[in-house]
C-alpha cells in the first residue's frame, strides 16, 4: 500500500470543527497529509457562493480554483453542482461534519480501505 500524501481543505467557521456547507463557507483550513501524519498549512478565504437558494457560477470557479492543489474537500454539507465542480478539477469532497482532525483520520480509514481493493 503506498504512503499517503495529500492536502485536504476543511470548511469551518471556528477552525475546530467542520461545520459549514461549502456554498456557505468563508475559509477552508488547509492541512497537508503525509506518512499519516496531519499538517496545518494556512486559511484560505473565500466569497461564499450561495445565497438565497441561489449560487454565484463565478464566485463557485473562483472557491474550486482557491483550493485546486487540495485532493478532498471536507464540508458539513454540499450540492450536487458544487460537488461536480471540484470532481472536474480532481477534488473529491466528503460531508464529515465533526472535530476537523477526527474528520481527516476518518478520510485517511476511508482512502486505505479503498487502496485495498484497487
Amino acid at each position: 500500500m503506498a504512503d499517503l500524501e495529500f492536502k485536504v481543505a476543511a470548511a469551518s467557521s471556528d477552525g475546530i470543527v467542520i461545520n459549514r456547507h461549502f456554498g456557505r463557507a468563508e475559509r477552508f483550513l488547509i492541512f497537508e497529509v503525509k506518512d499519516d501524519e496531519l499538517k496545518y498549512l494556512e486559511t484560505r478565504n473565500t466569497s461564499p457562493i450561495c445565497s438565497y437558494q441561489e449560487h454565484d457560477d463565478l464566485k463557485l470557479e473562483e472557491t474550486v480554483n482557491k483550493l485546486i492543489d487540495c485532493k478532498y474537500v471536507l464540508v458539513a454539507r454540499i450540492g450536487i453542482g458544487a460537488e461536480n465542480a471540484l470532481n472536474r478539477k480532481g477534488i473529491e469532497a466528503y460531508e464529515i461534519p465533526g472535530v476537523i482532525t477526527e474528520s481527516i483520520e476518518q478520510l485517511i480509514k476511508h482512502i486505505k480501505i479503498k487502496q485495498l481493493f484497487e
